[in-house]
């Protein structure tokens, strides 16, 4: 039998043995998806859990789209039901539809991460959950109904420093001897061109640096992409401005092993991982005040918050950063040990687990739950 499939079926899941069902319905791989395959294998440890969707990775603990619409209604050993849990419109509204077709047998949980008002659409779709978490305080300030925030964490095991940093910045055989990259889709709302015109004013001074851009690049996105290699051309920096494209997030883990800054410029950001993935391999982070950012960042301890539109100090942070290049791997050390502190994995999954423990309790008429999720709280930042 070809390996493909041996994975796969090692991997698939009967859905009459699965208690938690968390979809990725997008085909698109995004942000979602990066927490989806971070959490399936931590929360796999002590719960019964699968996703569903198209174009799966083989690796993940998934089951059929048939099986779960043959099977919804089937009982579940040890549970009253099951919990669908939803991180984008699409699957609120897959679950809506599953919970009428199961008979009472699935309760529904969103996570939400956005920081703007919902559409009308969106709010009726969350109205209809039966437990709702937010990523951020930021985040629960726009829902309109009861939730409980728990910060996103991040796999220290996957995202780690390099026992060779030197070695590994050579492995990838870039010019220079130290690295500063940004990472994600390469556009306007990721602060690409920022990045961009602040690398033209800095790398002249700099010779032992090489910007590395590390993202997909969308059709509608060549025009961006062809003026942002022309100002890199203008200013004399062409070639040590490189464009890597999109990656294996095998590879992208190495990248942010082997800068020494990552800068997240974002215009706007829902949450906002790239400071957590980038602190765990003890990279120093230079962001912008967006998304989850000022939460995640110690500012002047393991990183620099810049106002979003303030240019000015994002280039002088990054000028600093540049000129004591063993100071700012210093930082990234700083920044490694408070995520380790604060932002695991393995924190998330618990506080998660305790909201589903929080459903299943409550449909046996038992107390709520006590709250062993607060250190994940809003009090926590």
């Amino acid at each position: 039998m070809p390996v493909r499939l041996q994975v796969m079926q090692r991997n698939r899941r009967s859905m009459v043995d699965i208690e938690v069902i968390a979809p990725n319905l997008k085909r698109k791989y995004s942000g979602v998806t990066s927490t989806v395959a971070a959490l399936l294998p931590i929360q796999e440890r002590e719960l019964r859990i699968a996703t569903v969707g198209p174009r799966l990775p083989l690796d993940w603990p998934q089951v059929g789209a048939m099986d779960v619409l043959w099977n919804i209604r089937s009982p579940i050993k040890g549970r009253p039901f099951r919990i669908w849990h939803a991180r984008r419109n699409g699957e609120m509204l897959a679950g809506v539809v599953l919970k009428w077709m199961s008979g009472k047998k699935l309760k529904l949980v969103f996570t939400s991460a956005a920081q703007r008002e919902h559409t009308r659409w969106t709010r009726s779709l969350i109205q209809r959950m039966d437990a709702v978490i937010a990523v951020s305080p930021e985040a629960a300030s726009y829902l309109k109904v009861p939730c409980t925030v728990i910060s996103h964490g991040v796999d220290t095991s996957k995202f780690h420093p390099s026992s060779d940093r030197v070695q590994e910045w050579k492995a990838g055989g870039m010019p220079g001897r130290y690295g500063i990259g940004i990472f994600g889709r390469v556009r306007a709302q990721k602060g690409t061109d920022r990045f961009v015109d602040a690398m033209c004013a800095l790398l002249p001074k700099y010779p032992d640096f090489t910007a590395v851009i590390v993202g997909s690049i969308k059709p509608e996105e060549i025009a961006f992409v062809a003026d942002l290699k022309a100002r890199a051309a203008a200013a004399g920096v062409a070639s040590r401005i490189v464009f890597l494209g999109e990656l294996p997030m095998e590879e992208v883990r190495a990248w942010l092993r082997r800068v020494i800054v990552n800068v997240s410029p974002q215009r706007w950001e829902g949450f906002g991982l790239l400071p957590l993935e980038a602190g765990a391999s003890a990279t120093t982070t230079v962001a912008t005040r967006v998304g989850a950012a000022p939460r995640l960042i110690v500012n002047g301890e393991t990183g620099y918050l810049v106002d979003m539109d303030d240019m000015e100090s994002l280039q002088a942070r990054l000028d600093e950063l540049m000129a004591s290049p063993d100071a700012t791997i210093a930082m990234g050390i700083a920044a490694h040990r408070h995520v380790l502190a604060g932002f695991s994995i393995e924190r998330e999954s618990a506080a998660i687990g305790a909201v589903y423990d929080g459903l299943w309790q409550q449909s046996l008429s038992l107390p709520p739950q006590p709250p062993c999720h607060t250190p994940l709280s809003a009090s926590a930042y």
